[in-house]
């Protein structure tokens, strides 16, 4: 089943526990994928998106959710 919930950048830290600016920085450094979807200027991740990004960024100890 795919999910295609719509992430923000706070919907991102939470699942990754960082702070939104965090996030912010990421992009910026090239260190997030392209979103998803883009409404009004503000940038939107699919959760399936960020969940392969969170899996196979470096350090990831195989964190489940």
């Amino acid at each position: 089943m795919t999910d295609r919930t719509l992430w923000s950048y706070k919907d991102i830290a939470a699942h990754i526990r960082v702070q939104p600016d965090t996030v912010r920085s990421y992009r910026k450094h090239g260190l997030l994928p392209a979103p998803d979807q883009v409404e009004s200027g503000k940038p939107f991740w699919y959760a399936d998106t960020i969940r392969a990004w969170v899996a196979s960024r470096p350090g990831n100890r195989g964190r489940r959710d």
